[in-house]
């Protein structure tokens, strides 16, 4: 029987599957899908790319059996660029720090009350519905970037894992009801609806905050980083008090 040549996409796709390359080719793709089809319903909120990806990911974990610890073992290189993609974030807002500056009592008077307001509406709800310490101690820190919040988390007494679930579906809601609540409320000024989407939804919301313009994306990058530090003073304090 003569040698059938195998087509180059299927000499891809069994390179890629006997590799962790596989699930980092699949993140991109499932996201690059996402975002084409973000831009296809004109960006609508529920159209969010971070959302969709992972609902994506998500079907094709479960139809592959394939263990979340053999996806992260491919996929580990996206989690490692939060890091420098969170610093770069640094370089928009030195372009405005003048003005950053001039906003500083506004701002300070904001992160108080965002990053309070985050800590105690999350474990005072989950307290009324009954939910243990360990899940209060976990919903805590759950409006900043996942590196820090799990941090958090383990000194606390909370559930890391269970805090990193948190905080993405914490930013993927920021990220889909952001401008919708801005519309409503007729917010125009792009520095106070981005310092409230990066208070809220850190690293995803500050993605959304940037599709508002330069000015918004800048101010959330600043909530993102501000609200990390509070929140790591603020966090062990507020349950140390707890009842």
């Amino acid at each position: 029987m003569p040698d059938v040549k195998m087509p180059d996409v299927t000499q891809l796709w069994v390179y890629l599957s006997a590799t962790p390359l596989l699930w980092l080719f699949a993140t991109l793709a499932a996201f690059a899908l996402a975002d084409r089809l973000s831009a296809s319903f004109k960006r609508h909120p529920a159209a969010n790319p971070v959302l969709v990806a992972t609902i994506i990911l998500a079907l094709l974990l479960e139809v592959t059996r394939t263990p979340y610890t053999t996806y992260f073992a491919g996929a580990q290189f996206v989690h490692f660029m939060l890091g420098p993609a969170t610093v770069a974030l640094a370089v928009p807002l030195a372009k405005e720090w003048r003005r950053v500056k001039r906003l500083a009592i506004p701002i300070t008077v904001a992160l108080l009350a965002g990053s309070l307001t985050a800590i105690l509406s999350a474990i005072g709800i989950a307290a009324l519905l009954g939910a243990p310490h360990t899940v209060l101690a976990s919903l805590a820190p759950k409006s900043v970037t996942t590196p820090i919040a799990m941090g958090i988390s383990s000194i606390i007494g909370g559930l890391p894992s269970l805090t990193a679930t948190f905080v993405v579906i914490t930013g993927i809601l920021t990220a889909i009801i952001a401008g919708p609540v801005f519309k409503l409320i007729r917010m125009k000024d792009h520095a106070a609806s981005g310092f409230a989407t990066g208070l809220t939804g850190h690293g995803i919301g500050t993605a959304r905050a940037f599709q508002d313009g330069h000015i918004a994306g800048t101010f959330s990058g600043l909530a993102l980083a501000l609200n990390g530090v509070l929140t790591s003073i603020l966090a062990p304090l507020v349950m140390k008090l707890w009842p």
